[in-house]
């Protein structure tokens, strides 16, 4: 099994990187997924974070209100670190249980967003960092995701700096430029990673 550590920065484009590794044949393990999982209605995870934050992090459905509760860790790196501390260990705990289920032989991409951030290279055989420089990742976030300029600049500001992913990476892929210019350099980068994972 190659354990593959895959982190970028918001807007950098590791989701579309993602969808086309698993279209190769990896095995995905999306620590976002897992960390949407981990605090769904009538889960600890849920319940910790209602009480540390309080109720109004709810929305009237019960739910966890993603926007609410980010706008309040996002300006806040006391908070975040809370937040952080709840939802990391029940991450971790879903992402082992996910590896171990993977065949012996598989390449196995695990999508971290703050890989950086966390000091979690060590964890893995090698890491890939999808780049895009800061101007193409605020314009993604604001046109695609519709975010207003501040909102897109703090959560860039609140990630490791595009030098600090690129100073932990073993493979880059440079996402700067079009859709159809990714494709090849993902494809490069899974023989790659085939050829490790079968030595």
């Amino acid at each position: 099994m190659l354990r593959v550590g895959l982190t970028g920065g918001i807007g950098a484009g590791k989701s579309e990187v993602s969808r086309l590794l698993v279209s190769y044949g990896a095995v995905l393990i999306d620590s976002d997924k897992i960390a949407r999982e981990v605090v769904e209605p009538g889960t600890a995870g849920l319940a910790a974070v209602v009480e540390a934050f309080g109720p109004e992090i709810l929305t009237p459905e019960g739910t966890l209100d993603r926007p609410r509760l980010g706008s309040i860790v996002f300006a806040d790196p006391d908070r975040l670190a809370t937040l952080n501390a709840i939802v990391h260990p029940l991450v971790r705990a879903r992402s082992a249980e996910l590896e171990a289920a993977a065949a012996s032989d598989a390449v196995v991409i695990h999508d971290v967003p703050l890989l950086t951030e966390n000091g979690l290279a060590p964890l893995y055989d090698l890491v890939v960092v999808v780049d895009a420089s800061p101007a193409t990742q605020l314009d993604r976030l604001v046109r695609l995701r519709g975010m207003t300029d501040a909102e897109a600049r703090a959560r860039m500001a609140a990630q490791a700096t595009r030098e600090q992913r690129l100073a932990i990476a073993d493979l880059v892929i440079d996402n700067d430029g079009p859709l159809e210019a990714l494709e090849p350099r993902v494809r490069e980068v899974w023989a790659e990673l085939t050829a490790r994972a079968a030595r």
